[in-house]
């Protein structure tokens, strides 16, 4: 081959290896910021993978995702976010729990943030407000600390001989205090004495189980948390050996043996935050896009359950149940 020829051809190589570099770093990147595990977020992280489909982006396509996982180790998220500050995301989806919005919203105010919350963003600082967000963060709430009070009146359906139900919350949780709050009033309202419990590590759950035994609590509302999600063995365990009757907030839960559940349907949610994804790497900002809140709730039973505890369930809520495990 002559001089000129090799060089011609070179030249050819470096250009196509520059354009081939230019298309890789034109290639949007989604950081996820998640507080629980791969594992345990693999059903929501599929949906949002289709909300993206949807809006025209498919992972290692046209689209990179970063993943940052706490796993449960709530004191990771700030160090998790800044690096994908760091790494200069175009945007960054934080779910597995509230704190993951706010170590994002702590690390950036320009990055566009989407976040998938449990309580109210409002008055969880994130955004001044659901219809215009402002700022750089938009998202989601499932509504978890919301549904309580009702959580509450499905108990007492469920066993109206009971004077004394117990609940189980994070200390940790940035909504603890209003999830109190709501459950004591709900409890009040119902003419329900509650006792209150708190948990943060697995060996402060089985002292919990033993506390409520104790005290002849009649049943149990475990309040949403990302801790109790990755926990929920243990958690359907000792429900089980001390046969407790126990409330949960995701249906995740009620299908792997717990008694009952009811809140948002979570799937629906992730779906709608992968669309918002979607639209924000076309160019919309966060405050143009108003905090979606669900509208779609779900009770589910497991029959199975009840049976092992010895309960009838009330016909008045199997005819509302959209999902009955037999």
């Amino acid at each position: 081959m002559r001089r000129r020829e090799f060089l011609l051809l070179l030249g050819g190589a470096m250009t196509a290896a520059r354009a081939l570099s230019a298309q890789q770093k034109a290639m949007p990147v989604i950081g996820f910021l998640s507080g629980i595990s791969p594992a345990g977020a693999a059903p929501f992280v599929a949906e949002v993978r289709r909300g993206l489909r949807e809006a025209g982006y498919v992972e290692d396509q046209n689209l990179a995702i970063e993943y940052r996982w706490a796993e449960g180790r709530h004191d990771s998220l700030p160090a998790l976010a800044e690096d994908l500050v760091g790494r200069n995301v175009d945007v960054i989806l934080a779910s597995g729990g509230d704190l993951s919005a706010r170590a994002a919203k702590n690390a950036t105010s320009t990055i566009p943030i989407v976040f998938a919350v449990g309580g109210d963003p409002v008055e969880e600082g994130l955004v001044s407000s659901l219809a215009r967000p402002r700022g750089n963060l938009t998202g989601v709430s499932v509504l978890a600390v919301e549904l309580n009070p009702k959580r509450v009146e499905l108990l007492s359906e469920l066993l109206p001989q009971t004077s004394l139900i117990a609940l189980l919350v994070n200390p940790n949780s940035p909504n603890a205090e209003r999830v109190v709050r709501d459950i004591q009033d709900a409890a009040h309202a119902k003419g329900l004495q509650l006792q209150i419990l708190k948990a943060s590590t697995e060996s402060d759950i089985d002292t919990a189980f033993a506390t409520l035994v104790q005290q002849h609590a009649g049943a149990l509302l475990i309040a949403g948390d990302q801790f109790f999600f990755t926990q929920r063995g243990q958690l359907i365990a000792l429900a089980s050996h001390y046969a407790v009757p126990v409330i949960y907030e995701q249906r995740e839960l009620a299908e792997a043996g717990g008694l009952i559940s009811y809140g948002t349907k979570r799937m629906a949610a992730f779906h709608e935050v992968g669309i918002y994804l979607g639209k924000i790497l076309k160019g919309a900002k966060p405050t143009d896009l108003p905090v979606q809140q669900p509208t779609k709730f779900e009770l589910v039973v497991n029959l199975k359950t009840a049976k092992a505890l010895g309960l009838t369930i009330p016909q008045s809520i199997l005819a509302r149940a959209d999902e009955v495990i037999e």
